[in-house]
């Protein structure tokens, strides 16, 4: 079931995305004074106490200048964004008053018939709130004076959209799976977005650092809602050349922690590279599923799918045990698979193994040969105390006699013999209560 579609639009630097970060109630758009910042269409779910849902988008200023050559691009967002939207939140400034370019943007609107709240953005006082009433003049009803940076009125604002979103919205419309999919600048992850969502969803350029913000892009594949995540490509710290850039990799590592599985997208072209080996380890310190996305392999003439695999095992050590995929996003060959696939790890990641299996397994562990002297590790029993990542507690004699080797070795012997095989385990040791062994 489509969510219904409010769409924030106005002229450049009024505010916007400091708008959809308020009514978000977390930071997702990146906010900057610099004009033209938000390029992409950004967007999050909307859900109110009674259930109704809307997809709230954030779309970069109507009329912007020709920065990095991109401003073609980010019009036809815009122009996407207006065609797709129920309804619009149409956002001024009221320290500039009312300028000929917010009535460009209303003669816009006016011709789509839809519904349009105006919002009279930067009223941080009695004075500067009374200048809203000017906005009168753009034919939309009475203009919303608000402070997105203070929060005022944006409690208001976000009750007249769900007034907008209509009926609560069906449960089957509530995303499943958030799919981040990250990688260094330039491996086609905005390409693959497009590829899955059959649309230009996110701009594609050949400019490095096109994608700023973190995009979630709504998805259905086999009766299964995905959110994917297309996030900003990453590169060396040192060479991080001002905020906005480090804030777009603050939100890509912020995408790898609340997403449900990770694709990290390798370009088949390129060696594996420092900044790949810092997002594999940045993905298994944080437990998280993931696949390793070849992309442009159609490109990659003469190498054997075994051998790269053994290169890719090498060289990222910290993701032994994961599936890989071999794909073009251009061509869009095998792209959908990376859906099942992602759909398959979420399934092994949200398991629970019954205590009974779960002892099973652990019994016939302790039936394999160990070491001997006094300190010999003993397992007594064990449970699974959470999913996401599945955490199991083993009940033992004395935690500290588990050395790393040992640790190593009752990890890839459990996830051999659990539906685990392709995720992250989280194991804790807990010594044992002397009337429990």
């Amino acid at each position: 079931m489509k969510l219904p579609v409010i769409a924030i639009v106005g002229r450049p630097n009024v505010g916007k995305s400091t708008l959809f970060n308020a009514l978000a109630g977390r930071r997702i758009s990146i906010v900057e004074p610099t004009s033209g910042v938000t390029r992409d269409r950004v967007s999050t779910t909307l859900t109110a106490p009674d259930g109704r849902q809307l997809e709230l988008i954030d779309t970069g200023g109507m009329g912007i200048g020709d920065l990095d050559a991109l401003a073609g691009h980010v019009e036809q967002q815009i122009d996407r964004a207006v065609v797709d939207a129920n309804a619009f939140v149409l956002t001024t400034d009221c320290t500039d008053g009312l300028v000929p370019a917010d009535r460009k943007v209303a003669r816009r609107l006016h011709k789509l018939g839809k519904p349009v709240v105006v919002v009279a953005n930067k009223a941080e006082s009695a004075r500067t709130a009374a200048a809203a009433d000017e906005f009168h003049a753009l034919g939309f009803g009475d203009p919303l004076p608000v402070s997105a940076l203070h929060r005022r009125n944006t409690g208001v604002l976000r009750d007249r959209l769900y007034e907008l979103a209509g009926a609560p919205a069906d449960e089957s419309a509530k995303p499943e799976i958030k799919l981040a999919v990250v990688g260094q600048r330039n491996v086609g992850k905005s390409t693959f977005i497009n590829a899955l969502a059959n649309e230009e969803r996110v701009i594609v350029s050949e400019v490095p650092g096109t994608t700023r913000d973190a995009i979630d892009v709504r998805l259905e594949r086999k009766g299964k809602v995905f959110v994917a995540i297309d996030t900003a490509g990453i590169r060396k710290k040192r060479r991080i050349a001002d905020s906005i850039e480090f804030y777009s990799r603050t939100r890509a590592e912020a995408s790898i922690r609340r997403a449900d599985v990770v694709l990290l997208l390798i370009d088949a072209e390129r060696k594996i590279s420092q900044v790949d080996k810092k997002l594999s380890d940045y993905i298994a310190e944080h437990l998280k599923p993931c696949a390793i996305v070849i992309n442009k392999w159609d490109l990659a003439k003469g190498i054997p799918t075994g051998e790269y695999v053994d290169y890719i095992t090498k060289t990222l050590p910290g993701l032994r045990s994961i599936p890989i995929a071999f794909v073009s996003a251009l061509k869009r060959h095998r792209i959908h698979r990376t859906l099942d696939l992602a759909a398959s790890l979420w399934r092994q990641a949200n398991t629970r193994v019954p205590t009974s299996e779960l002892n099973n397994v652990i019994e016939e562990l302790k039936r394999r040969p160990g070491r001997g002297g006094t300190r010999r590790p003993k397992i007594y029993y064990a449970t699974q105390v959470a999913v996401a990542p599945p955490t199991l507690v083993l009940f033992v004699n004395q935690p500290q006699h588990f050395t790393t080797a040992t640790r190593r070795f009752i990890l890839s012997f459990l996830r051999a013999h659990l539906p685990f095989e392709e995720v992250p385990i989280a194991i804790r040791y807990r010594k044992a209560e002397s009337g429990a062994r």
